[in-house]
């Protein structure tokens, strides 16, 4: 007999990554397939992303229960996944998500969104202004595949601490969206990257101060020399 008080066991997701030949998409899918999530790192050529996926297997050779990690073109890659990770740049965004989105390839799928606007000038890193502060990739991607459920996630993680020989980082991932249950998929993935589940930081709409928040990380490192992330306190009861 199953207790209602009993832990929640974590689904195994198959994720794929948009993205997923660049640091930051190819870390996550690396930190997903580590801990058993299947990955699909796409890309416009799949050669590329082929390429990708060869390292990140490389990398799980010696470890216990891994995913598979495969590369694909990202119409391939989104076909095979019920989870779809947006790790792409910002200038492009709204054009290649529409194109993701055609004829419904988005339907019916959770879409995390880790896109940051940032921009840089001779003062350093910022974040720019989307919509005249109204917006956020997230809620662009929302916008353009709106039979998809988008969530923002993992924006202000290292790429470098991702590839790292790390078993987890050291550091929180706040999770934004309007579903509980999409949410909730970006959360349990967010445990391949901490060791705990990820934090539930409200509505969609605060994508927009989560997303330029990185420029201030990149402040912090480029002045201590580090790769800072984000801890969260006053959990721990919870």
């Amino acid at each position: 007999m199953t207790s209602e008080n009993a832990p929640r066991e974590t689904p195994r997701y198959t994720v794929a990554v948009i993205g997923g030949t660049g640091p930051q998409g190819k870390g996550l899918g690396y930190r997903f397939a580590r801990h058993g999530h299947d990955i699909v790192l796409g890309s416009r050529a799949a050669e590329k992303a082929e390429v990708s996926a060869a390292e990140v297997t490389e990398r799980l050779v010696d470890v216990a229960g891994a995913g598979v990690a495969r590369g694909a073109t990202n119409a391939d890659a989104i076909a095979a996944a019920d989870v779809v990770l947006l790790a792409v740049p910002y200038d492009g965004h709204d054009d290649l998500v529409a194109s993701l989105a055609a004829d419904g390839a988005l339907a019916g799928k959770t879409v995390i969104s880790c896109v940051n606007p940032l921009a840089f000038d001779k003062r350093g890193a910022h974040g720019q202004v989307v919509k005249g502060g109204e917006g956020s990739a997230a809620e662009s991607a929302q916008e353009l595949a709106p039979e998809a459920t988008v969530v923002g996630a993992f924006h202000n993680v290292s790429a470098v601490g991702l590839w790292s020989d790390a078993e987890f980082l050291d550091e929180d991932v706040i999770v934004v969206g309007d579903s509980v249950e999409g949410k909730q998929v970006a959360i349990d993935l967010a445990a391949s990257v901490t060791g705990r589940e990820g934090i539930d930081g409200g509505k969609l709409r605060l994508a927009r101060v989560l997303e330029p928040f990185t420029a201030v990380l990149i402040s912090i490192n480029r002045k201590y020399k580090v790769h800072a992330g984000i801890r969260v306190s006053g959990l721990d009861a919870h």
